[in-house]
């Protein structure tokens, strides 16, 4: 597809990789709607990458009903949805995990998710034509200890992106998953404070520049799922 005049919705899009996502794809011309759930960051990414912010919360049913009248008041039309957002979780033994840990993290990683991909999936029908981004993780293709959480709502996503490929491809849309490894983000920070960048680290940069090499591929083929690796996380 042509980045240029296509009309972008990111969630999560505040902080980290979703605004590098925003900021990429803006300056490739496209315009770009950025979801969040905290007003001053969302009111400072959009001055930064010049998409235009609207206050949500995926974990919130009414919140993605007004996000997308949103864009169809705003636009009338959808080319792309970047489902980013995302919590992690504490890491914790399975003889430590509650119902709540699964449930907190499961209302935005899968559940917000999944929602936020049904309207979309409802625009590009109509429309015959349509990409969804899916951002999930390297725990999506291998699970770890004290990991039962976090990756078994990556591997829900993984597995949801699958079954959306099979459904959707016949209405000319496309759906990718992509898998970062670890990244120098603000995710997981209590305090939502962005990480220093590492040098042997993958920033929200690299995970940007692949959303975007991903979409510019011609209409007729779609890369299904994509990982990405730092080259060399070992160096100190």
């Amino acid at each position: 597809m042509k980045i240029n005049g296509s009309k972008i919705l990111i969630t999560g899009g505040s902080l980290g990789i979703g605004k590098a996502t925003a900021k990429i794809l803006v300056e490739g011309g496209a315009g770009v709607i950025i979801t969040g759930r905290d007003n001053d960051r969302l009111a400072s990414a959009a001055e930064e990458t010049g998409a235009i912010p609207f206050k949500a919360d995926v974990a919130k049913s009414e919140d993605i009903e007004r996000t997308y009248q949103f864009v169809r008041e705003k636009w009338g039309r959808l080319d792309v949805l970047v489902n980013n957002a995302g919590i992690g979780s504490q890491s914790k033994h399975l003889t430590d995990v509650t119902e709540v840990d699964f449930m907190n993290v499961y209302q935005v990683n899968v559940i917000g998710a999944a929602m936020m991909a049904k309207y979309a999936a409802q625009m590009f029908k109509e429309q015959r034509y349509g990409n969804i981004i899916n951002i999930a993780s390297t725990a999506a293709r291998k699970g770890y200890e004290k990991g039962s959480v976090y990756a078994s709502s990556k591997f829900a996503l993984r597995g949801m992106t699958e079954c959306w490929q099979a459904e959707l491809r016949r209405y000319n849309v496309r759906v990718i998953l992509i898998n970062p490894s670890e990244v120098t983000t603000a995710f997981g920070n209590p305090d939502r404070i962005e990480r220093n960048v590492r040098s042997n680290r993958l920033r929200s940069e690299e995970i940007a520049h692949t959303v975007k090499a991903s979409l510019e591929m011609d209409d007729r083929g779609f890369i299904p799922e994509l990982t990405v690796f730092a080259t060399n996380p070992w160096e100190e």
